[in-house]
């Protein structure tokens, strides 16, 4: 197999069919199932073989034909094309409910996303521990932590009117990426890359489609 190469200029379906191809590669080299086939692996992720072929394609060539993947090589190599085989270090801004939640949630760093320092203006908050051990810093401390603690990622979940004001604050820290959950489009920029999760965008989605399913 050649090495595989990354591009800049791949279009964003791609990479996330790249990261939803992980999971079932995941599952198999678990269960110590040493190789799967296009088809196999499209029919976990919802699309179809020629497709999975096509985004593998980018990057050289993968799999016998005829045969398949070899699992832990392409999972490797995946994670390669992804930068995920590295950890990388995120902080959160807004510990209410969803960001408690969030950085709560193992799956983050098992996936090598390490949640390193928290943020919040509340007075009430700043100085106590989640119960994974993550202190509650006040914000004013985030641009020394985000360079002391060689931070990449920032996370957003405050209310929307404060969002754009932390997003400026992050930006400024020497944060390049944001992952947003409040529900406002954040301004950033051209450097910048923010990447907006809005829940109540995807809950009216299904709702329409809901709405419509029976309809001619």
């Amino acid at each position: 197999m050649e090495k595989a190469y990354k591009s800049s200029k791949l279009p964003a379906p791609t990479i996330e069919r790249l990261a939803y191809y992980t999971r079932p590669l995941e599952i198999y080299l678990k269960a110590g199932i040493p190789v799967i086939s296009s088809e196999a692996l499209a029919r976990h992720c919802g699309v179809n073989s020629a497709q999975v072929r096509k985004d593998l394609a980018h990057f050289g060539e993968f799999g016998v034909r005829g045969v398949g993947y070899e699992v832990e090589t392409l999972l490797k190599e995946i994670k390669k094309i992804l930068s995920t085989d590295r950890e990388w270090n995120l902080c959160i801004v807004g510990l209410g409910n969803l960001g408690t939640a969030l950085a709560e949630n193992q799956n983050f760093a098992k996936r090598g996303y390490k949640f390193v320092a928290a943020f919040d203006s509340d007075p009430e908050k700043i100085g106590k521990y989640l119960p994974g051990g993550l202190k509650i810093h006040p914000v004013e401390k985030l641009p020394d932590l985000v360079e002391k603690l060689k931070i990449e990622i920032g996370v957003i979940t405050t209310p929307p009117q404060q969002a754009q004001g932390v997003a400026e604050l992050l930006f400024s820290a020497g944060i390049k990426a944001i992952l947003n959950f409040a529900p406002i489009q954040i301004r950033s920029p051209e450097c910048c890359i923010v990447e907006n999760v809005d829940f109540s965008v995807n809950l009216e989605n299904l709702a329409y489609h809901l709405e419509n399913l029976f309809e001619e």
